[in-house]
């Protein structure tokens, strides 16, 4: 009699922080596939105040609350999940369609980690060459708005994302992965949204991107990271 190969399953883990405009979309999406391979979805709340939590009571889903910043939400949400793979996804990234099962299908080909290329919501130019960039695996092309997988056992042993990195902790992590496993990236594309580039104009956001990407390069800590981000492009 043949044994029955158990399937590998998958935790989803989104970390919100005020994202009452999308995020009922994100997870109609999500819950809408009916997916045999995704056991959990947990949603990571930061200390929203716009009514997101309110909508996440209309979904099934976890809903827990952490310490504000994405690095120390995810790795909240890491610490609950009990999938094989996780699978790390922005309140404002649309996974493409059967991404479940292209994870999977990834996984059992022994792919411990990866992600997909991406596109932004706009038609500009611009912004469309730089999400051509994703498919190019080096560490200069990666960011967290193309969605992460890992298998839970690798992320237990990298030790998560660095929660003193308050912006650039999905590159960050990535660039450790890069240094331990053949990272993986998958032809389908993630689509995410352009909003901060509609809302500060996408030279300033590119250009502040690009620098901050020098001064990491260059060596400047998180610290650094997180002010130069915090005078250039939260004000």
């Amino acid at each position: 009699m043949m044994t029955k190969v158990k399937e590998p399953k998958i935790s989803i883990i989104i970390p919100v922080l005020n994202e009452a405009t999308g995020i009922g979309r994100l997870l109609d999406r999500i819950l809408g596939i009916n997916s045999k391979y995704i056991s959990e979805i947990f949603l990571i709340d930061g200390g929203s105040a716009d009514g997101t939590l309110d909508i996440l009571k209309d979904y099934n889903t976890k809903v827990f609350s952490s310490n504000r910043g994405r690095a120390a939400q995810m790795n909240f949400g890491a610490k609950k999940a009990s999938g094989d793979i996780l699978y790390f996804l922005h309140a404002d990234t649309f996974p493409p369609d059967d991404f479940d099962r292209l994870i999977v299908d990834a996984y059992k080909s022994g792919a411990e980690t990866g992600c997909f290329r991406m596109q932004f919501d706009s038609k500009n130019p611009i912004l469309k060459f730089f999400a051509w960039l994703s498919r190019i695996n080096h560490t200069l092309c990666r960011g967290g708005d193309q969605s992460l997988f890992i298998d839970r056992l690798l992320f237990e042993k990298q030790g998560g994302f660095n929660e003193n990195y308050l912006i650039y902790e999905d590159s960050e992590f990535i660039s450790r992965l890069y240094k331990e496993t053949r990272f993986t990236i998958l032809p389908q594309s993630v689509i995410t949204s352009a909003r901060k580039y509609r809302q500060k104009g996408w030279i300033r956001v590119q250009f502040h991107f690009g620098v901050i990407h020098l001064k990491n390069y260059l060596g400047a800590g998180p610290r650094e990271l997180y002010r130069y981000y915090a005078q250039n492009l939260l004000s």
